[in-house]
């Protein structure tokens, strides 16, 4: 049972070169890398998206829904994906930035750890990894409020 759990471990490794934290690095962190490359301009399906150089005092308010396994097992940072996590994918957040998600059709919330790109779907603002999605009762697409956590600690 060790020798499965120490592999299991041992795959959340980066596959990428470079400066790509491991998943377990994300959470020390206080500022994004803005040198990194999933921090510099992209484009996708023609659209040149240009991230942000601070998240502090961001709040927008929108379309929300989740995403899986389907995406890949790995982030636009190169860390490995966890569809039961506490994750989130945003267009143009500075990543990693943690927000706060809150579900306006039932007042839940959480806190989750924006460490992808993501959605390019017209229309939504954030796609949330299932366990984020399951505990604020996001079953589709909902519409959410998202706040920058300027560090503060989760209360939930």
């Amino acid at each position: 049972m060790m020798i499965l759990i120490a592999g299991l471990i041992s795959g959340c490794a980066s596959m990428f070169p470079g400066n790509v934290p491991r998943s377990s690095d994300i959470s020390k962190q206080h500022a994004p890398n803005l040198t990194a490359p999933y921090n510099k301009p992209y484009k996708v399906r023609g659209v040149t998206y240009y991230p942000l150089r601070t998240a502090v005092g961001y709040r927008e308010v929108g379309h929300a829904s989740w995403y899986g396994s389907e995406s890949g097992n790995r982030t636009a940072m190169g860390t490995h994906f966890v569809p039961h996590g506490l994750t989130a994918a945003h267009k143009t957040l500075p990543l990693p930035s943690r927000v706060r998600v809150t579900n306006l059709k039932n007042g839940r919330q959480v806190d989750v750890l924006v460490n992808d790109r993501g959605p390019f779907t017209k229309g939504r603002i954030i796609d949330l990894s299932r366990g984020a999605a399951q505990k604020i009762g996001l079953h589709g697409v909902d519409k959410v409020k998202i706040e920058h956590l300027n560090d503060r600690i989760s209360q939930n």
